[in-house]
């Protein structure tokens, strides 16, 4: 059986309606930048998947502006979209948009980040952060021997995926009194802030020897970081998604979809966690690009 996952832990969820060719229509791809690879590979597969059943993919960026958001579910609604999926810009500052479309009859499926309400999208299928950080956080404190200085480069914090990670890596971290957070700052899930940010951890703590990052995208800005202060010495981990996880769940979950828009039937359950696998160089064999098959 194959899992994805990324360098550290396995995320992204990609939702496409499937409807049958005689009732194709335009369909909305919502996602935060596309430049981020996260993000751009939500679009990318989830127009690739609609186009290929028939429909008209609309793939727009609302760069986690909850205005824009709702402008952009404004006009899926004015273009008649049958159905919306969307990488919100805000546990909260969302909920608004999506009951704008529900109200309009448009069915919302929220993926990557769920929303601080229920009963209003047909779907919201996210990673297990909660597992997923405190099980590459087992690992990272047996990295850094239950002792250390360490910094914490957080995601966008408006996102609640920002939370669930960071709190879950502390609960396990926090365990250990020996481990000491000296620095946490928002990097906004950009690889580019997260070099910018560890320079500076760097520069203000030089006796840091750990890094835990909301993200891989975050960590590997980190880790070019620390690799050119010559610091190869600091322990650093993440958690993300992949193309190749992208494409597995956009296949894998259209059935869902398919069924309600048939018939009428929801999932079983509205919120869909998909658990995480921790990457270390125990098994780092069996991951290639991306795709980890169980040996």
């Amino acid at each position: 059986m194959k899992r994805f996952l990324t360098v550290s832990i396995a995320l992204l969820m990609v939702m496409c309606l499937a409807l049958s060719a005689s009732a194709a229509g335009i369909i909305y791809i919502i996602t935060p930048s596309a430049s981020n690879p996260f993000f751009g590979t939500e679009q990318r597969v989830g127009a690739a998947k609609a186009t290929a059943l028939g429909y008209t993919p609309k793939c727009f960026s609302h760069d986690d502006d909850a205005a824009a958001q709702l402008q952009l579910f404004e006009a899926a609604i004015s273009d008649g979209a049958v159905a919306i999926i969307c990488d919100n810009a805000g546990a909260d500052a969302s909920i608004e948009a999506v009951r704008k479309a529900v109200e309009a009859k448009i069915p919302v499926f929220l993926i990557d980040r769920e929303i601080n309400a229920s009963g209003l999208a047909i779907a919201q299928i996210v990673a297990d952060n909660a597992q997923g950080a405190a099980a590459i956080a087992e690992k990272w404190v047996e990295a850094m021997d239950y002792k250390g200085k360490y910094a914490e480069l957080l995601g966008l914090e408006s996102d609640t995926n920002c939370w669930v990670r960071s709190q879950n890596y502390h609960s396990v971290i926090d365990e250990y009194p020996d481990l000491k957070m000296v620095a946490q700052q928002s990097a906004n899930w950009s690889q580019t802030e997260g070099y910018s940010k560890t320079e500076a951890i760097l520069q203000a703590n030089p006796d840091i020897t750990g890094i835990i990052c909301g993200n891989d995208t975050m960590a590997c800005g980190a880790a070019q970081a620390c690799i050119d202060a010559g610091r190869t010495d600091i322990k650093i981990i993440g958690l993300d998604g992949s193309d190749d996880a992208a494409a597995y769940i956009a296949k894998g979950q259209i059935e869902q979809a398919d069924t309600y828009i048939k018939n009428g039937t929801k999932p079983a359950s509205e919120k869909q966690l998909v658990p995480c696998i921790a990457i270390t160089k125990d098994n780092v064999a069996n991951l290639s690009q991306f795709v980890y098959t169980e040996k």
